[in-house]
């Protein structure tokens, strides 16, 4: 044989044995738990929700799914299941949109869960690319088809991980790998499912959460070089389309689900800056959860919850980071609402609480804000 086809086929097949055994170790391994839970191995999660969420749906038990935005990013799964008594899975992902969401929801649904407890604000309503052009999330993974289970396999960078995993599976290794676990150098430091995503021991809690913040972000928001952004992503029309494909159609195709949603419960100078700075913004905010209360009303299996009017919190400061994100403390207190049917939203008045929050924002005064 000539050399330098010898030389090229000994590459070639140098290089299918190295693809081959790498599926081989991820599929063995499976960093994911895309096939299996993790038994062999030490399981390892990752900080990246909308990867992570196609391993849990199928490696997690649950008769529940909680879904959301980084506004119910920080609940702990454990807190879920106790106060609600259910047996729960968080698929919360940071900045996500409805077609993410309702696309998420539907993969969990198809392992039949009793309930689905859903975060919703209008924001999430906007115009957003469809999901197989959504860069951020790999669809394919979710619907478990030959070209996710190939990419899956085939990752280079998913071997690293099943690498890293399997040594920190060996006792001798476990002290140093532990040390160098990270989410900067390996996608799967996590060894506690519920422990993804929620905020550490020692976070300052309240040197994060408290009114000097809101108050400062409320004034950022309102100067007149960046207010344009609270009309960002406000499109009545679209907002109402994107809702009744990604939320209606959702609901109607699984009438035996018991859909829990609620309005979070943001702090109420969110609404005040559209009052002041973007008032336009605030009308279709007004519309939208007009057409949004009246629409989910007409489901038996859906209770809607409208926590933007629970005054006692939106209106102390001190529960924000800034106009819309809340502590882990307003966590539980959702949490608890949801258990006892608080704030919940009557099928015969389904605009009450719309107009309630109107009343609220129009009566709020700012000028006692501390600067």
């Amino acid at each position: 044989m000539n050399p330098a086809l010898k030389n090229l086929s000994q590459l070639l097949c140098a290089s299918a044995a190295i693809i081959v055994s790498a599926a081989a170790l991820n599929f063995v391994v499976d960093p994911l738990q895309l096939f299996r839970p993790a038994r062999l191995f030490a399981a390892g999660y990752s900080l990246d929700n909308r990867m992570q969420d196609a391993g849990l749906i199928q490696s997690q038990h649950y008769d529940t799914v909680f879904m959301g935005t980084s506004l119910a990013i920080h609940y702990r799964q454990s807190d879920i299941d106790r106060i609600l008594g259910v047996k729960s899975v968080k698929l919360s992902m940071t900045g996500s949109n409805s077609v993410e969401q309702s696309f998420v929801i539907a993969a969990a649904l198809e392992h039949h869960p009793k309930r689905v407890i859903w975060q919703m604000d209008d924001w999430i309503f906007r115009d957003a690319p469809d999901i197989d052009a959504d860069v951020y999330i790999p669809a394919d993974l979710y619907r478990r088809n030959a070209k996710g289970i190939a990419e899956y396999l085939f990752s280079g960078s998913m071997a690293k991980e099943s690498l890293w995993i399997l040594a920190r599976s060996i006792p001798p290794l476990q002290q140093i790998t532990a040390r160098l676990t990270t989410g900067v150098l390996f996608k799967f430091p996590i060894p506690n499912v519920d422990d993804i995503n929620v905020l550490r021991p020692d976070f300052d809690v309240a040197g994060f959460y408290n009114a000097k913040k809101a108050v400062a972000a409320f004034r950022r928001i309102i100067d007149p070089v960046r207010n344009s952004y609270l009309a960002e992503g406000y499109d009545y029309d679209a907002m109402v389309r994107h809702f009744e494909r990604d939320a209606v159609v959702l609901i109607e195709k699984n009438p035996d689900v018991k859909f829990d949603i609620y309005f979070t419960p943001y702090s109420i100078l969110q609404f005040v800056a559209m009052r002041d700075a973007s008032p336009v913004t605030l009308k279709i905010v007004y519309d939208f959860s007009a057409y949004a209360s009246k629409r989910l009303a007409q489901f038996p299996n859906v209770r809607l919850f409208d926590f933007r009017v629970a005054k006692e919190v939106t209106h102390d400061l001190n529960n924000y980071g800034d106009v819309i994100h809340h502590s882990p403390a307003i966590d539980l207190k959702v949490l608890s609402w949801l258990a006892a049917g608080d704030y919940v939203v009557s099928r015969d008045a389904p605009t009450a609480p719309t107009e309630l929050l109107k009343a609220q924002i129009e009566a709020y005064r700012t000028e006692g804000l501390e600067r």
